[in-house]
């Protein structure tokens, strides 16, 4: 079973302030293509340990997903050092989020 999407939001300063890699995962417990790509995205960052991985309950009104620009479900953002460096949205394979987690 996979972790759910936490309510609890870290600010846009903090994230911009992590060091090292951090994936950003948006979507909700409810979304079809979130529960999908779940093993997708959770195969990949087994391929990642050093990664910082946070699961973001994204909707109407929530700050960090509007700071990002996220419009569909799940976007997986993946920052370095602050700066985003890819982005995967509705991810179909696991390779796919593998790859973003190499730039």
């Amino acid at each position: 079973m996979s972790i759910p999407y936490s309510p609890a939001q870290p600010e846009r300063s903090e994230i911009d302030a992590t060091p090292g890699v951090l994936v950003l995962d948006f979507g909700t417990d409810w979304c079809g293509h979130c529960r999908a790509a779940a093993p997708l995205i959770e195969q990949a960052l087994a391929s990642a340990p050093d990664a910082r991985h946070i699961k973001v309950e994204d909707g109407s009104g929530r700050k960090l997903g509007r700071s990002f620009k996220v419009k569909l479900w799940p976007t997986v953002v993946v920052i370095k050092d602050g700066k985003e460096v890819a982005r995967v949205v509705r991810p179909d394979d696991a390779a796919e989020v593998r790859r973003a987690l190499e730039s």
